[in-house]
């Protein structure tokens, strides 16, 4: 697929839906021509198949003709996934049974030290997945921790794709020493002139990274014994979150609730910073290389005081048997070869974590963030909020505001 496909796709009916990360990948994928989508059984016996089945439970946008076409051919193996939102889902099929009926799972974040904590995935032998060479080291143990246990003695996923959630900047508009902190988002300079989306649990989890650093307790001990999470913070973190997001509500134009309104904000100079998952980003990228917009863009991926991000994994059931180990294996590592991956980067138009640069064009490089590896691996991951009902509260009082 080429780089002006790809520009097709970003541009036009590839438009996102939704204010959710997974939306954005399903109608991101969804939009890839020619890159539709097989749904299939959850599962298929032995007794059912003739060939060997590998039964996922996995992400849509991943779900691609042409790679699994080309795996069923190599090993002579049927591909049958079933599809999933949210890793809280996935987890809870898990948990019933469903080590049973699948032999992958997806998850991202801290999820798969939980899958495997629980006894519900077995290790993942890197030394069988020849492609982990690809993979950049940044998002490789003990570099990218995440993706073993604790202990590090066993690794618990194979990476797949990455993203963040940073601040994406009209930078013909905004000082260039007022880019890169999250309080630009706080800048009564730009007043009117800034957009956040209307979901609280990245609002709450962003300010209140800049909230522990105002009050210095980013660096500091924890109450629970572990590094800083955005998602796990103390009451007078929260409460100082809280004033931090009511000064920001009157400084925004508007929350907006798509992609495709954020993108009609900034193209028409009406919104000149937003925190957003890099849609918005690559859109008006590919605009502005094809000379249709008219001044400068650039995506702060990780802010001074510190970002979000997520990286999708593979990861293996422990029910699968002794076969389908092999065949989840085999499974990784093709779609962690070059050549596939390229397929990948380009239809679902996020960050890889198997280093492309010889197979990119200078373009896709900056747009799929492939010089950015190291910031994204420092990224605070994506969580659940350790106390839902005190985040909610928290945004009820800004919004009342």
């Amino acid at each position: 697929m080429s780089i002006s496909h790809t520009r097709l796709r970003i541009a036009s009916s590839a438009r996102r839906v939704g204010t959710t990360r997974r939306a954005l990948l399903k109608g991101a994928a969804i939009a890839g021509a020619g890159l539709v989508f097989r749904p299939m059984a959850p599962f298929i016996s032995n007794a059912e198949a003739a060939t060997p089945t590998l039964r996922l439970l996995m992400w849509q946008p991943y779900a691609i003709n042409e790679t699994i076409a080309e795996f069923e051919s190599k090993f002579g193996a049927k591909f049958a996934p079933t599809f999933f939102d949210g890793n809280s889902e996935a987890f809870n099929k898990m948990k019933v049974g469903g080590t049973k009926d699948f032999d992958i799972v997806q998850g991202d974040g801290f999820w798969p030290r939980l899958y495997f904590r629980q006894g519900l995935t077995q290790a993942v032998d890197y030394g069988k997945i020849a492609s982990m060479a690809n993979v950049f080291p940044d998002f490789l143990p003990p570099n990218f921790p995440l993706l073993a246990d604790p202990s590090g003695e066993h690794k618990v996923a194979a990476p797949n794709c990455w993203g963040g959630y940073g601040i994406t900047v009209n930078s013909s508009q905004v000082a260039a020493g007022d880019i890169g902190s999250i309080s630009l988002l706080l800048n009564e300079k730009y007043k009117g002139k800034m957009s956040t989306n209307s979901r609280f649990e990245e609002n709450i989890a962003l300010i209140g990274i800049l909230a522990a650093t105002n009050l210095g307790t980013i660096s500091g001990p924890r109450p629970d014994g572990n590094p800083f999470n955005p998602y796990n913070l103390t009451d007078a973190e929260l409460e100082e979150t809280k004033k931090l997001l009511i000064q920001q509500k009157k400084l925004l134009l508007t929350r907006y609730q798509d992609y495709d309104a954020l993108d009609r904000l900034m193209r028409g100079g009406a919104v000149w910073a937003a925190p957003e998952f890099a849609e918005t980003y690559r859109h008006l990228t590919v605009l502005k290389q094809d000379g249709k917009l008219d001044f400068d863009i650039q995506h702060v991926l990780k802010p001074k005081e510190g970002g979000l991000g997520w990286v999708d994994t593979w990861m293996i059931s422990s029910g699968a048997d002794s076969e389908r180990v092999e065949l989840a294996h085999h499974w990784m590592d093709s779609f962690l070869k070059k050549d596939n991956y390229v397929r990948v980067v380009r239809s679902t138009g996020y960050g890889g974590t198997v280093d492309l640069r010889d197979l990119l064009s200078p373009n896709e490089i900056e747009l799929y963030f492939q010089n950015r590896s190291s910031e994204a691996s420092q990224l605070h991951m994506f969580d659940q909020p350790s106390s839902p009902e005190k985040w909610e509260r928290i945004w009820s009082d800004v919004e009342a505001s």
